[in-house]
């Protein structure tokens, strides 16, 4: 698995009065592309974080192309980028599903931490994880 696909359609709430979508919804759309990259996979946040490992965002960037509106269906194309000690980098690529026009593309980057966020090595105290994200990093 190179990539992950998800899909959502814009809500009424997330854009302003003239029907454009407000640009802080990026990033939500974002966790929804990484959450399902990583379900995909067979993992998911919840289960990372019963195993004493939390992902905050430690940077986050966001190109806008052109803007979404009220109901389009949007395609998230979510990849891995680097994984490079503790930190993991994801880019992501937001399309509308009836032209394939590209909307926004961004990176977000996560330190794998504990619960007294201090870094973590995912590969110690996860190795399974690591050897997934690992095979998927040699194949870009």
């Amino acid at each position: 698995m190179k990539e992950n696909i998800s899909e959502i359609r814009v809500r009424y709430a997330e854009t302003d009065q003239m029907g454009v979508v407000y640009h802080g919804n990026y990033f939500t759309w974002f966790e929804i592309g990484r959450t399902g990259f990583l379900r995909q996979l067979g993992y998911s946040y919840s289960e990372l974080e019963k195993k004493g490992i939390m992902l905050p965002v430690v940077n986050v960037g966001c190109d806008y192309k052109e803007s979404a509106k009220y109901d389009d269906e949007i395609q998230i194309k979510t990849t891995l980028k680097a994984l490079k000690g503790v930190r993991i980098t994801y880019h992501y690529q937001l399309y509308r599903k009836s032209d394939q026009r590209l909307l926004a593309e961004g990176t977000t980057t996560h330190a794998f931490v504990d619960s007294d966020f201090k870094p973590t090595n995912l590969k110690k105290h996860y190795p399974e994880l690591y050897e997934a994200l690992t095979k998927i990093i040699s194949e870009v």
